[in-house]
């Protein structure tokens, strides 16, 4: 005969079943809202780190293209691209003067050395004039290798430029209103085209009239393009409010041959822009640019980049 033995076994009550439930349900609610704030933290600074990035990036290529600016040719252009003045009369926190244009040196001309041995390299335009060996429409130039220039212009610029689009600037003999800036027909009587060269260290200058003369010194900056940098496409992103822009750079175009920025080429540098400043004292730009970047549900975080360049 066999007996079976039973006994109660423990288990939970209803009371601690409750109990767990709402333990459980307390720390489903703490874990979802630290992922929610993870997740929203990162989101924060997925934007913030973009937008960074991206002005970081277009102040350094525009203090890099204003770094061979040529003192004295730097302006602020009103929206109307006709009314300008020289970026040290433009006050300080000025919004009527968006457009920022500048003439550069031909810095990769002049950082080119030619040749392979140590004595016969030399830049392909040395910066260097002698006076007395040059004529009113000729430019002595000794340590030049002027016959390179026009396949190193060539190469930069997406049209057909040369040796002919160039122009030279003597120090202290221009304005920001005798280079070419006004347009067709403006006075710009102290910035010298180039028209060829006849060897390696002679330049020929643009004939003058009859009994007009011209300054020379020794020492010179020679340029084949100027740069534009204009607002463009005011919008408004999508959820947000508050309008931004694009600033788009315009380059290989010749104030001296009657060109404005439009008769160039242009790519955009950086797109919803909230903040653009410039201004200028002696021989230092500086410029702010701030950009707006969109988190979502009408949430935008904004970064802003200072940079003082100093030619």
């Amino acid at each position: 005969m066999h007996i079976h033995h039973t006994s109660n076994k423990p288990g939970f009550s209803m009371l601690e079943l409750v109990f767990v439930i709402i333990i459980l349900g307390i720390v489903a609610s703490i874990g979802s809202q630290i992922i929610v704030q993870v997740y929203e933290s990162y989101i924060t600074q997925r934007a913030l780190y973009r937008s960074s990035t991206k002005t970081e990036l277009a102040a350094t290529q525009l203090a890099n293209r204003l770094a061979y600016s040529i003192p004295g040719t730097i302006i602020g252009r009103q929206d109307d691209n006709i009314t300008f003045r020289a970026i040290e009369n433009i006050p300080i926190g000025s919004t009527t003067y968006k457009t920022l244009e500048w003439i550069s040196a031909d810095a990769d001309s002049f950082g080119a050395i030619t040749a392979t041995t140590n004595l016969g390299r030399r830049p392909v335009w040395s910066g260097y004039c002698d006076v007395d060996a040059s004529t009113l429409d000729s430019l002595s130039t000794p340590g030049s290798r002027l016959s390179k220039l026009s396949a190193i212009i060539n190469n930069l610029s997406p049209t057909t430029k040369g040796i002919g689009n160039t122009a030279v600037l003597f120090p202290s003999t221009y304005t920001a209103r005798t280079v070419g800036f006004a347009g067709t027909g403006s006075n710009n009587s102290d910035i010298h085209p180039v028209s060829g060269a006849t060897t390696d260290e002679n330049l020929t200058l643009a004939t003058r009239g009859v009994g007009v003369g011209r300054t020379i010194k020794e020492h010179y900056k020679l340029a084949w393009s100027s740069y534009a940098l204009k607002p463009i496409n005011p919008h408004v992103m999508p959820g947000t409010t508050g309008t931004v822009f694009d600033l788009q750079l315009w380059y290989d175009y010749q104030p001296w041959n009657g060109e404005s920025y439009t008769n160039g080429n242009s790519v955009i540098l950086i797109r919803n822009v909230s903040v653009f400043r410039f201004t200028g004292s002696g021989n230092t730009v500086r410029f702010k640019i701030c950009q707006r970047e969109n988190i979502g549900e009408g949430i935008t975080t904004n970064t802003c980049k200072e940079k003082a360049v100093i030619r």
